[in-house]
């Protein structure tokens, strides 16, 4: 075929294209991720040209009989992508040209590759995005089912990383679920934020072909087709969207394995995990670390970047086209694998850690973490103010301290030399089983509050 192996626009131009600029401008090698996608609304957009009577139904049913054939190859690996082709939109358009001949060149009748990559890229993020949150889903329903048998687990509560009040390891855990929770919605918003069709807008302007946009949007599962042209072929906020989204998913699982990482310590000795979760040492052969831990709590730099980079390409741009947009692809599509491969190995993490319940227990026991438990027994019980309260629990502290004895060790008697109006009832307020149970509040650490989130968390994540 004549000049098959020239660039679509080459007639307009004299002598070949700068090599560097050649190799640095393809993007082949990246958005070749998006050929399911450019096919199936190239498919539509000829569909939409036929039912306009735009083109005719021959060439049109000529023209998606050959994309098929296209993906087909692609998918059993059979295409050759070519770099000089500089897009997958290109190269596509070249091997149709190839199987079908010059009918190829109506299938780009009433748009623009500006308006082609954006709808293609949306598409892209929208499915991308559904898989993200379904792998959401699974690590939270991983932290349910730990939950579920740590309601009545002991363990303290840390703020400063110092034993502050005693609390439930399922309650510690469902933390997280909360977090992850807001993740989805992030997620889930960019999808109903994103969902406008921009095909049709072409270059920038739109087109004076009387297409069907409405067609279009509705064939791609699209709600709308978008409103403005030239904001269609340079919006990028749902890329942005999605990688802030991306971001703060994957420093929720960072905070979530730095938690792990803290109690696996020789220091902490609060939890174990599985062996498939640990590696060994080169030279230390007692050595099990949380490897798997640790990358997820460092990748999240990988999506930080991806984000301030995208940021960074768009905080320049007038509006309408730039070849400065070729990069948001690799970035989104990076961003999806990192936080991907960050959501599956988190799942594992959750699944295969151990606590060891009488560690958490006697740990709990330390730091005087009932203190507040006897200041609110002296407030509630005493009619005393709680300032004055927390005053004589603060002396309490200090003469345990001093006696070196945790809070449950101490006596009647002992008690009743900071505070003498007290009977054996206050010893059961030190104990941290006991404290943890009296935080009934909606929201709190009791263990019949817990077991309740627990049941509502397993409704809403069916």
């Amino acid at each position: 075929m004549k000049n098959k192996n020239k660039t679509i626009w080459a007639n307009r131009f004299k002598g070949k294209t700068s090599k560097s600029f050649q190799r640095i401008g393809s993007s082949i090698n990246i958005d070749k991720r998006l050929y399911k996608q450019d096919i199936i609304a190239s498919i539509v957009h000829v569909q939409m040209l036929v039912k306009q009577k735009i083109i005719h139904k021959i060439h049109g049913k000529k023209i998606i009989n050959g994309l098929n054939k296209i993906k087909s190859k692609i998918d059993k690996g059979q295409f050759n992508f070519q770099e000089k082709f500089e897009d997958i939109h290109l190269n596509i358009e070249k091997k149709l040209f190839e199987i079908i001949g010059p009918t190829a060149g109506y299938m780009h009748t009433a748009r623009s590759r500006n308006d082609q990559v954006v709808t293609d890229f949306k598409l892209w993020v929208k499915e991308s995005t559904k898989d993200i949150l379904k792998h959401i889903s699974l690590v939270m329903k991983s932290i349910i089912k730990k939950a579920n048998k740590n309601t009545d687990t002991v363990m303290p509560g840390f703020t400063h990383l110092k034993n502050a009040q005693p609390i439930s390891f399922a309650h510690h855990l469902l933390a997280y679920y909360e977090m992850l929770k807001r993740d989805k919605k992030r997620f889930e918003n960019n999808i109903d934020l994103l969902d406008e069709c921009p095909l049709g807008s072409a270059a920038l302007s739109g087109t004076s072909y009387k297409i069907d946009r409405k067609y279009t949007a509705e064939k791609l599962s699209f709600k709308k087709p978008t409103e403005n042209s030239i904001d269609s072929v340079s919006d990028r906020d749902f890329a942005i969207d999605f990688l802030y989204s991306s971001a703060i998913c994957a420093m929720h699982l960072s905070r979530l394995a730095e938690d792990f990482i803290i109690f696996n310590s020789d220091a902490f000795n609060l939890i174990n995990f599985n062996d498939s979760m640990l590696t060994g040492s080169s030279i230390m052969p007692q050595k099990k670390n949380p490897d798997p831990a640790e990358l997820i709590r460092g990748r999240v730099g990988i999506n930080y970047g991806k984000l301030n980079s995208m940021l960074t390409i768009m905080k320049g741009l007038p509006t309408s086209y730039f070849k400065d947009l070729q990069d948001d692809k690799i970035l989104v599509f990076d961003g999806y694998d990192t936080l991907k491969d960050t959501l599956i190995m988190s799942e594992e993490l959750i699944n295969a850690v151990k606590p060891l319940k009488d560690k958490m227990l006697r740990m709990a026991n330390k730091g005087f973490t009932t203190a507040t438990d006897f200041a609110d027994y002296l407030a509630k019980e005493k009619n005393l103010s709680f300032r004055e309260s927390y005053s004589l629990s603060a002396k309490l502290v200090n003469f345990a301290e001093k006696n070196n004895k945790t809070l449950d060790q101490l006596s009647l008697e002992d008690i009743k030399k900071i505070y003498k109006d007290v009977d054996k009832n206050v010893l059961k307020i030190l104990n941290v089983k006991n404290s943890m149970n009296s935080k009934k509040s909606y929201g709190g650490t009791a263990s019949n509050n817990v077991a309740m989130m627990i049941k509502k968390y397993k409704k809403e994540i069916k």
